[in-house]
This record gives structure tokens, sequence and C-alpha cells, in this order.
């Protein structure tokens, strides 16, 4: 079974850092795009950052550019997102995304909160 195990949320200060982790299972971690998607509560849910090719390609959204990185670690079939800088407006769920042929998945939000 696909699993995807996010963890690294919490409560910082603007301008903070956090680094999310999310551990991927039951399948070839390399093969498939793997990101992150955030949602603010009666708001849409928004992808942020992706990782392709195993790490060789990657995107983050106009909103986090500059501010956060996606990166993997192969060996540990896991993606991170370091998140540096942050504002109040990041405050929101993040949750770990995998699309595999035709099938979304989603792990289980973490939270990060972000006092100004």
């Amino acid at each position: 079974d696909v699993q995807l195990q996010a963890s690294g949320g919490g409560a910082v200060q603007a301008g903070d850092s956090l680094r999310l982790a999310c551990k991927a299972s039951g399948f070839n971690f390399g093969d498939y795009a793997i990101g992150w998607f955030r949602q603010v509560p009666g708001k849409e849910r928004e992808g942020i950052s992706c990782v392709t090719n195993g790490g060789e390609t990657t995107f983050h959204s106009d909103y986090v550019k500059g501010r956060f990185a996606i990166s993997t670690d192969n060996a540990k079939n896991t993606v991170y997102l370091q998140m540096n800088s942050l504002k109040f407006e990041d405050t929101a769920v993040y949750y770990c995304h995998a699309r595999i042929l035709s099938r979304q998945y989603w792990g289980r939000g973490t939270l990060v909160t972000v006092s100004s």
C-alpha cells in the first residue's frame, strides 16, 4: 500500500524556519511526482512545491518561491520541504502528495502555525 507520512509541523514566529518531512512507502519513490500542498480552512487546497525524477526537477509556486525549498533523500524515500522566512500567511495544514499513474495519494496533514 502507498503510504505518505508527514511530520515536522509546529508553531513558530514570523521569520522563523521549519522543515517538513514526508516518508513515502509502497511505490518506487524516484519514478513519480511527489510534493506538498497546503490548505487554510475555508479555502481550496493549493499546490506549493513538487519534485520529480528523484529530485532532478523541482517546482515552487510563486507564493513560496525563494523561501521554500523541496528536496529528496532517495535512500530514505523521504521528501523534505525547507520553509524559511515564514509568514503569517503560511499558516495552514500541509499535506504530502504523490501522483502515481492516474491516482493521487495524500498523507495526513501537519499543521504549521506562524504567529506575527
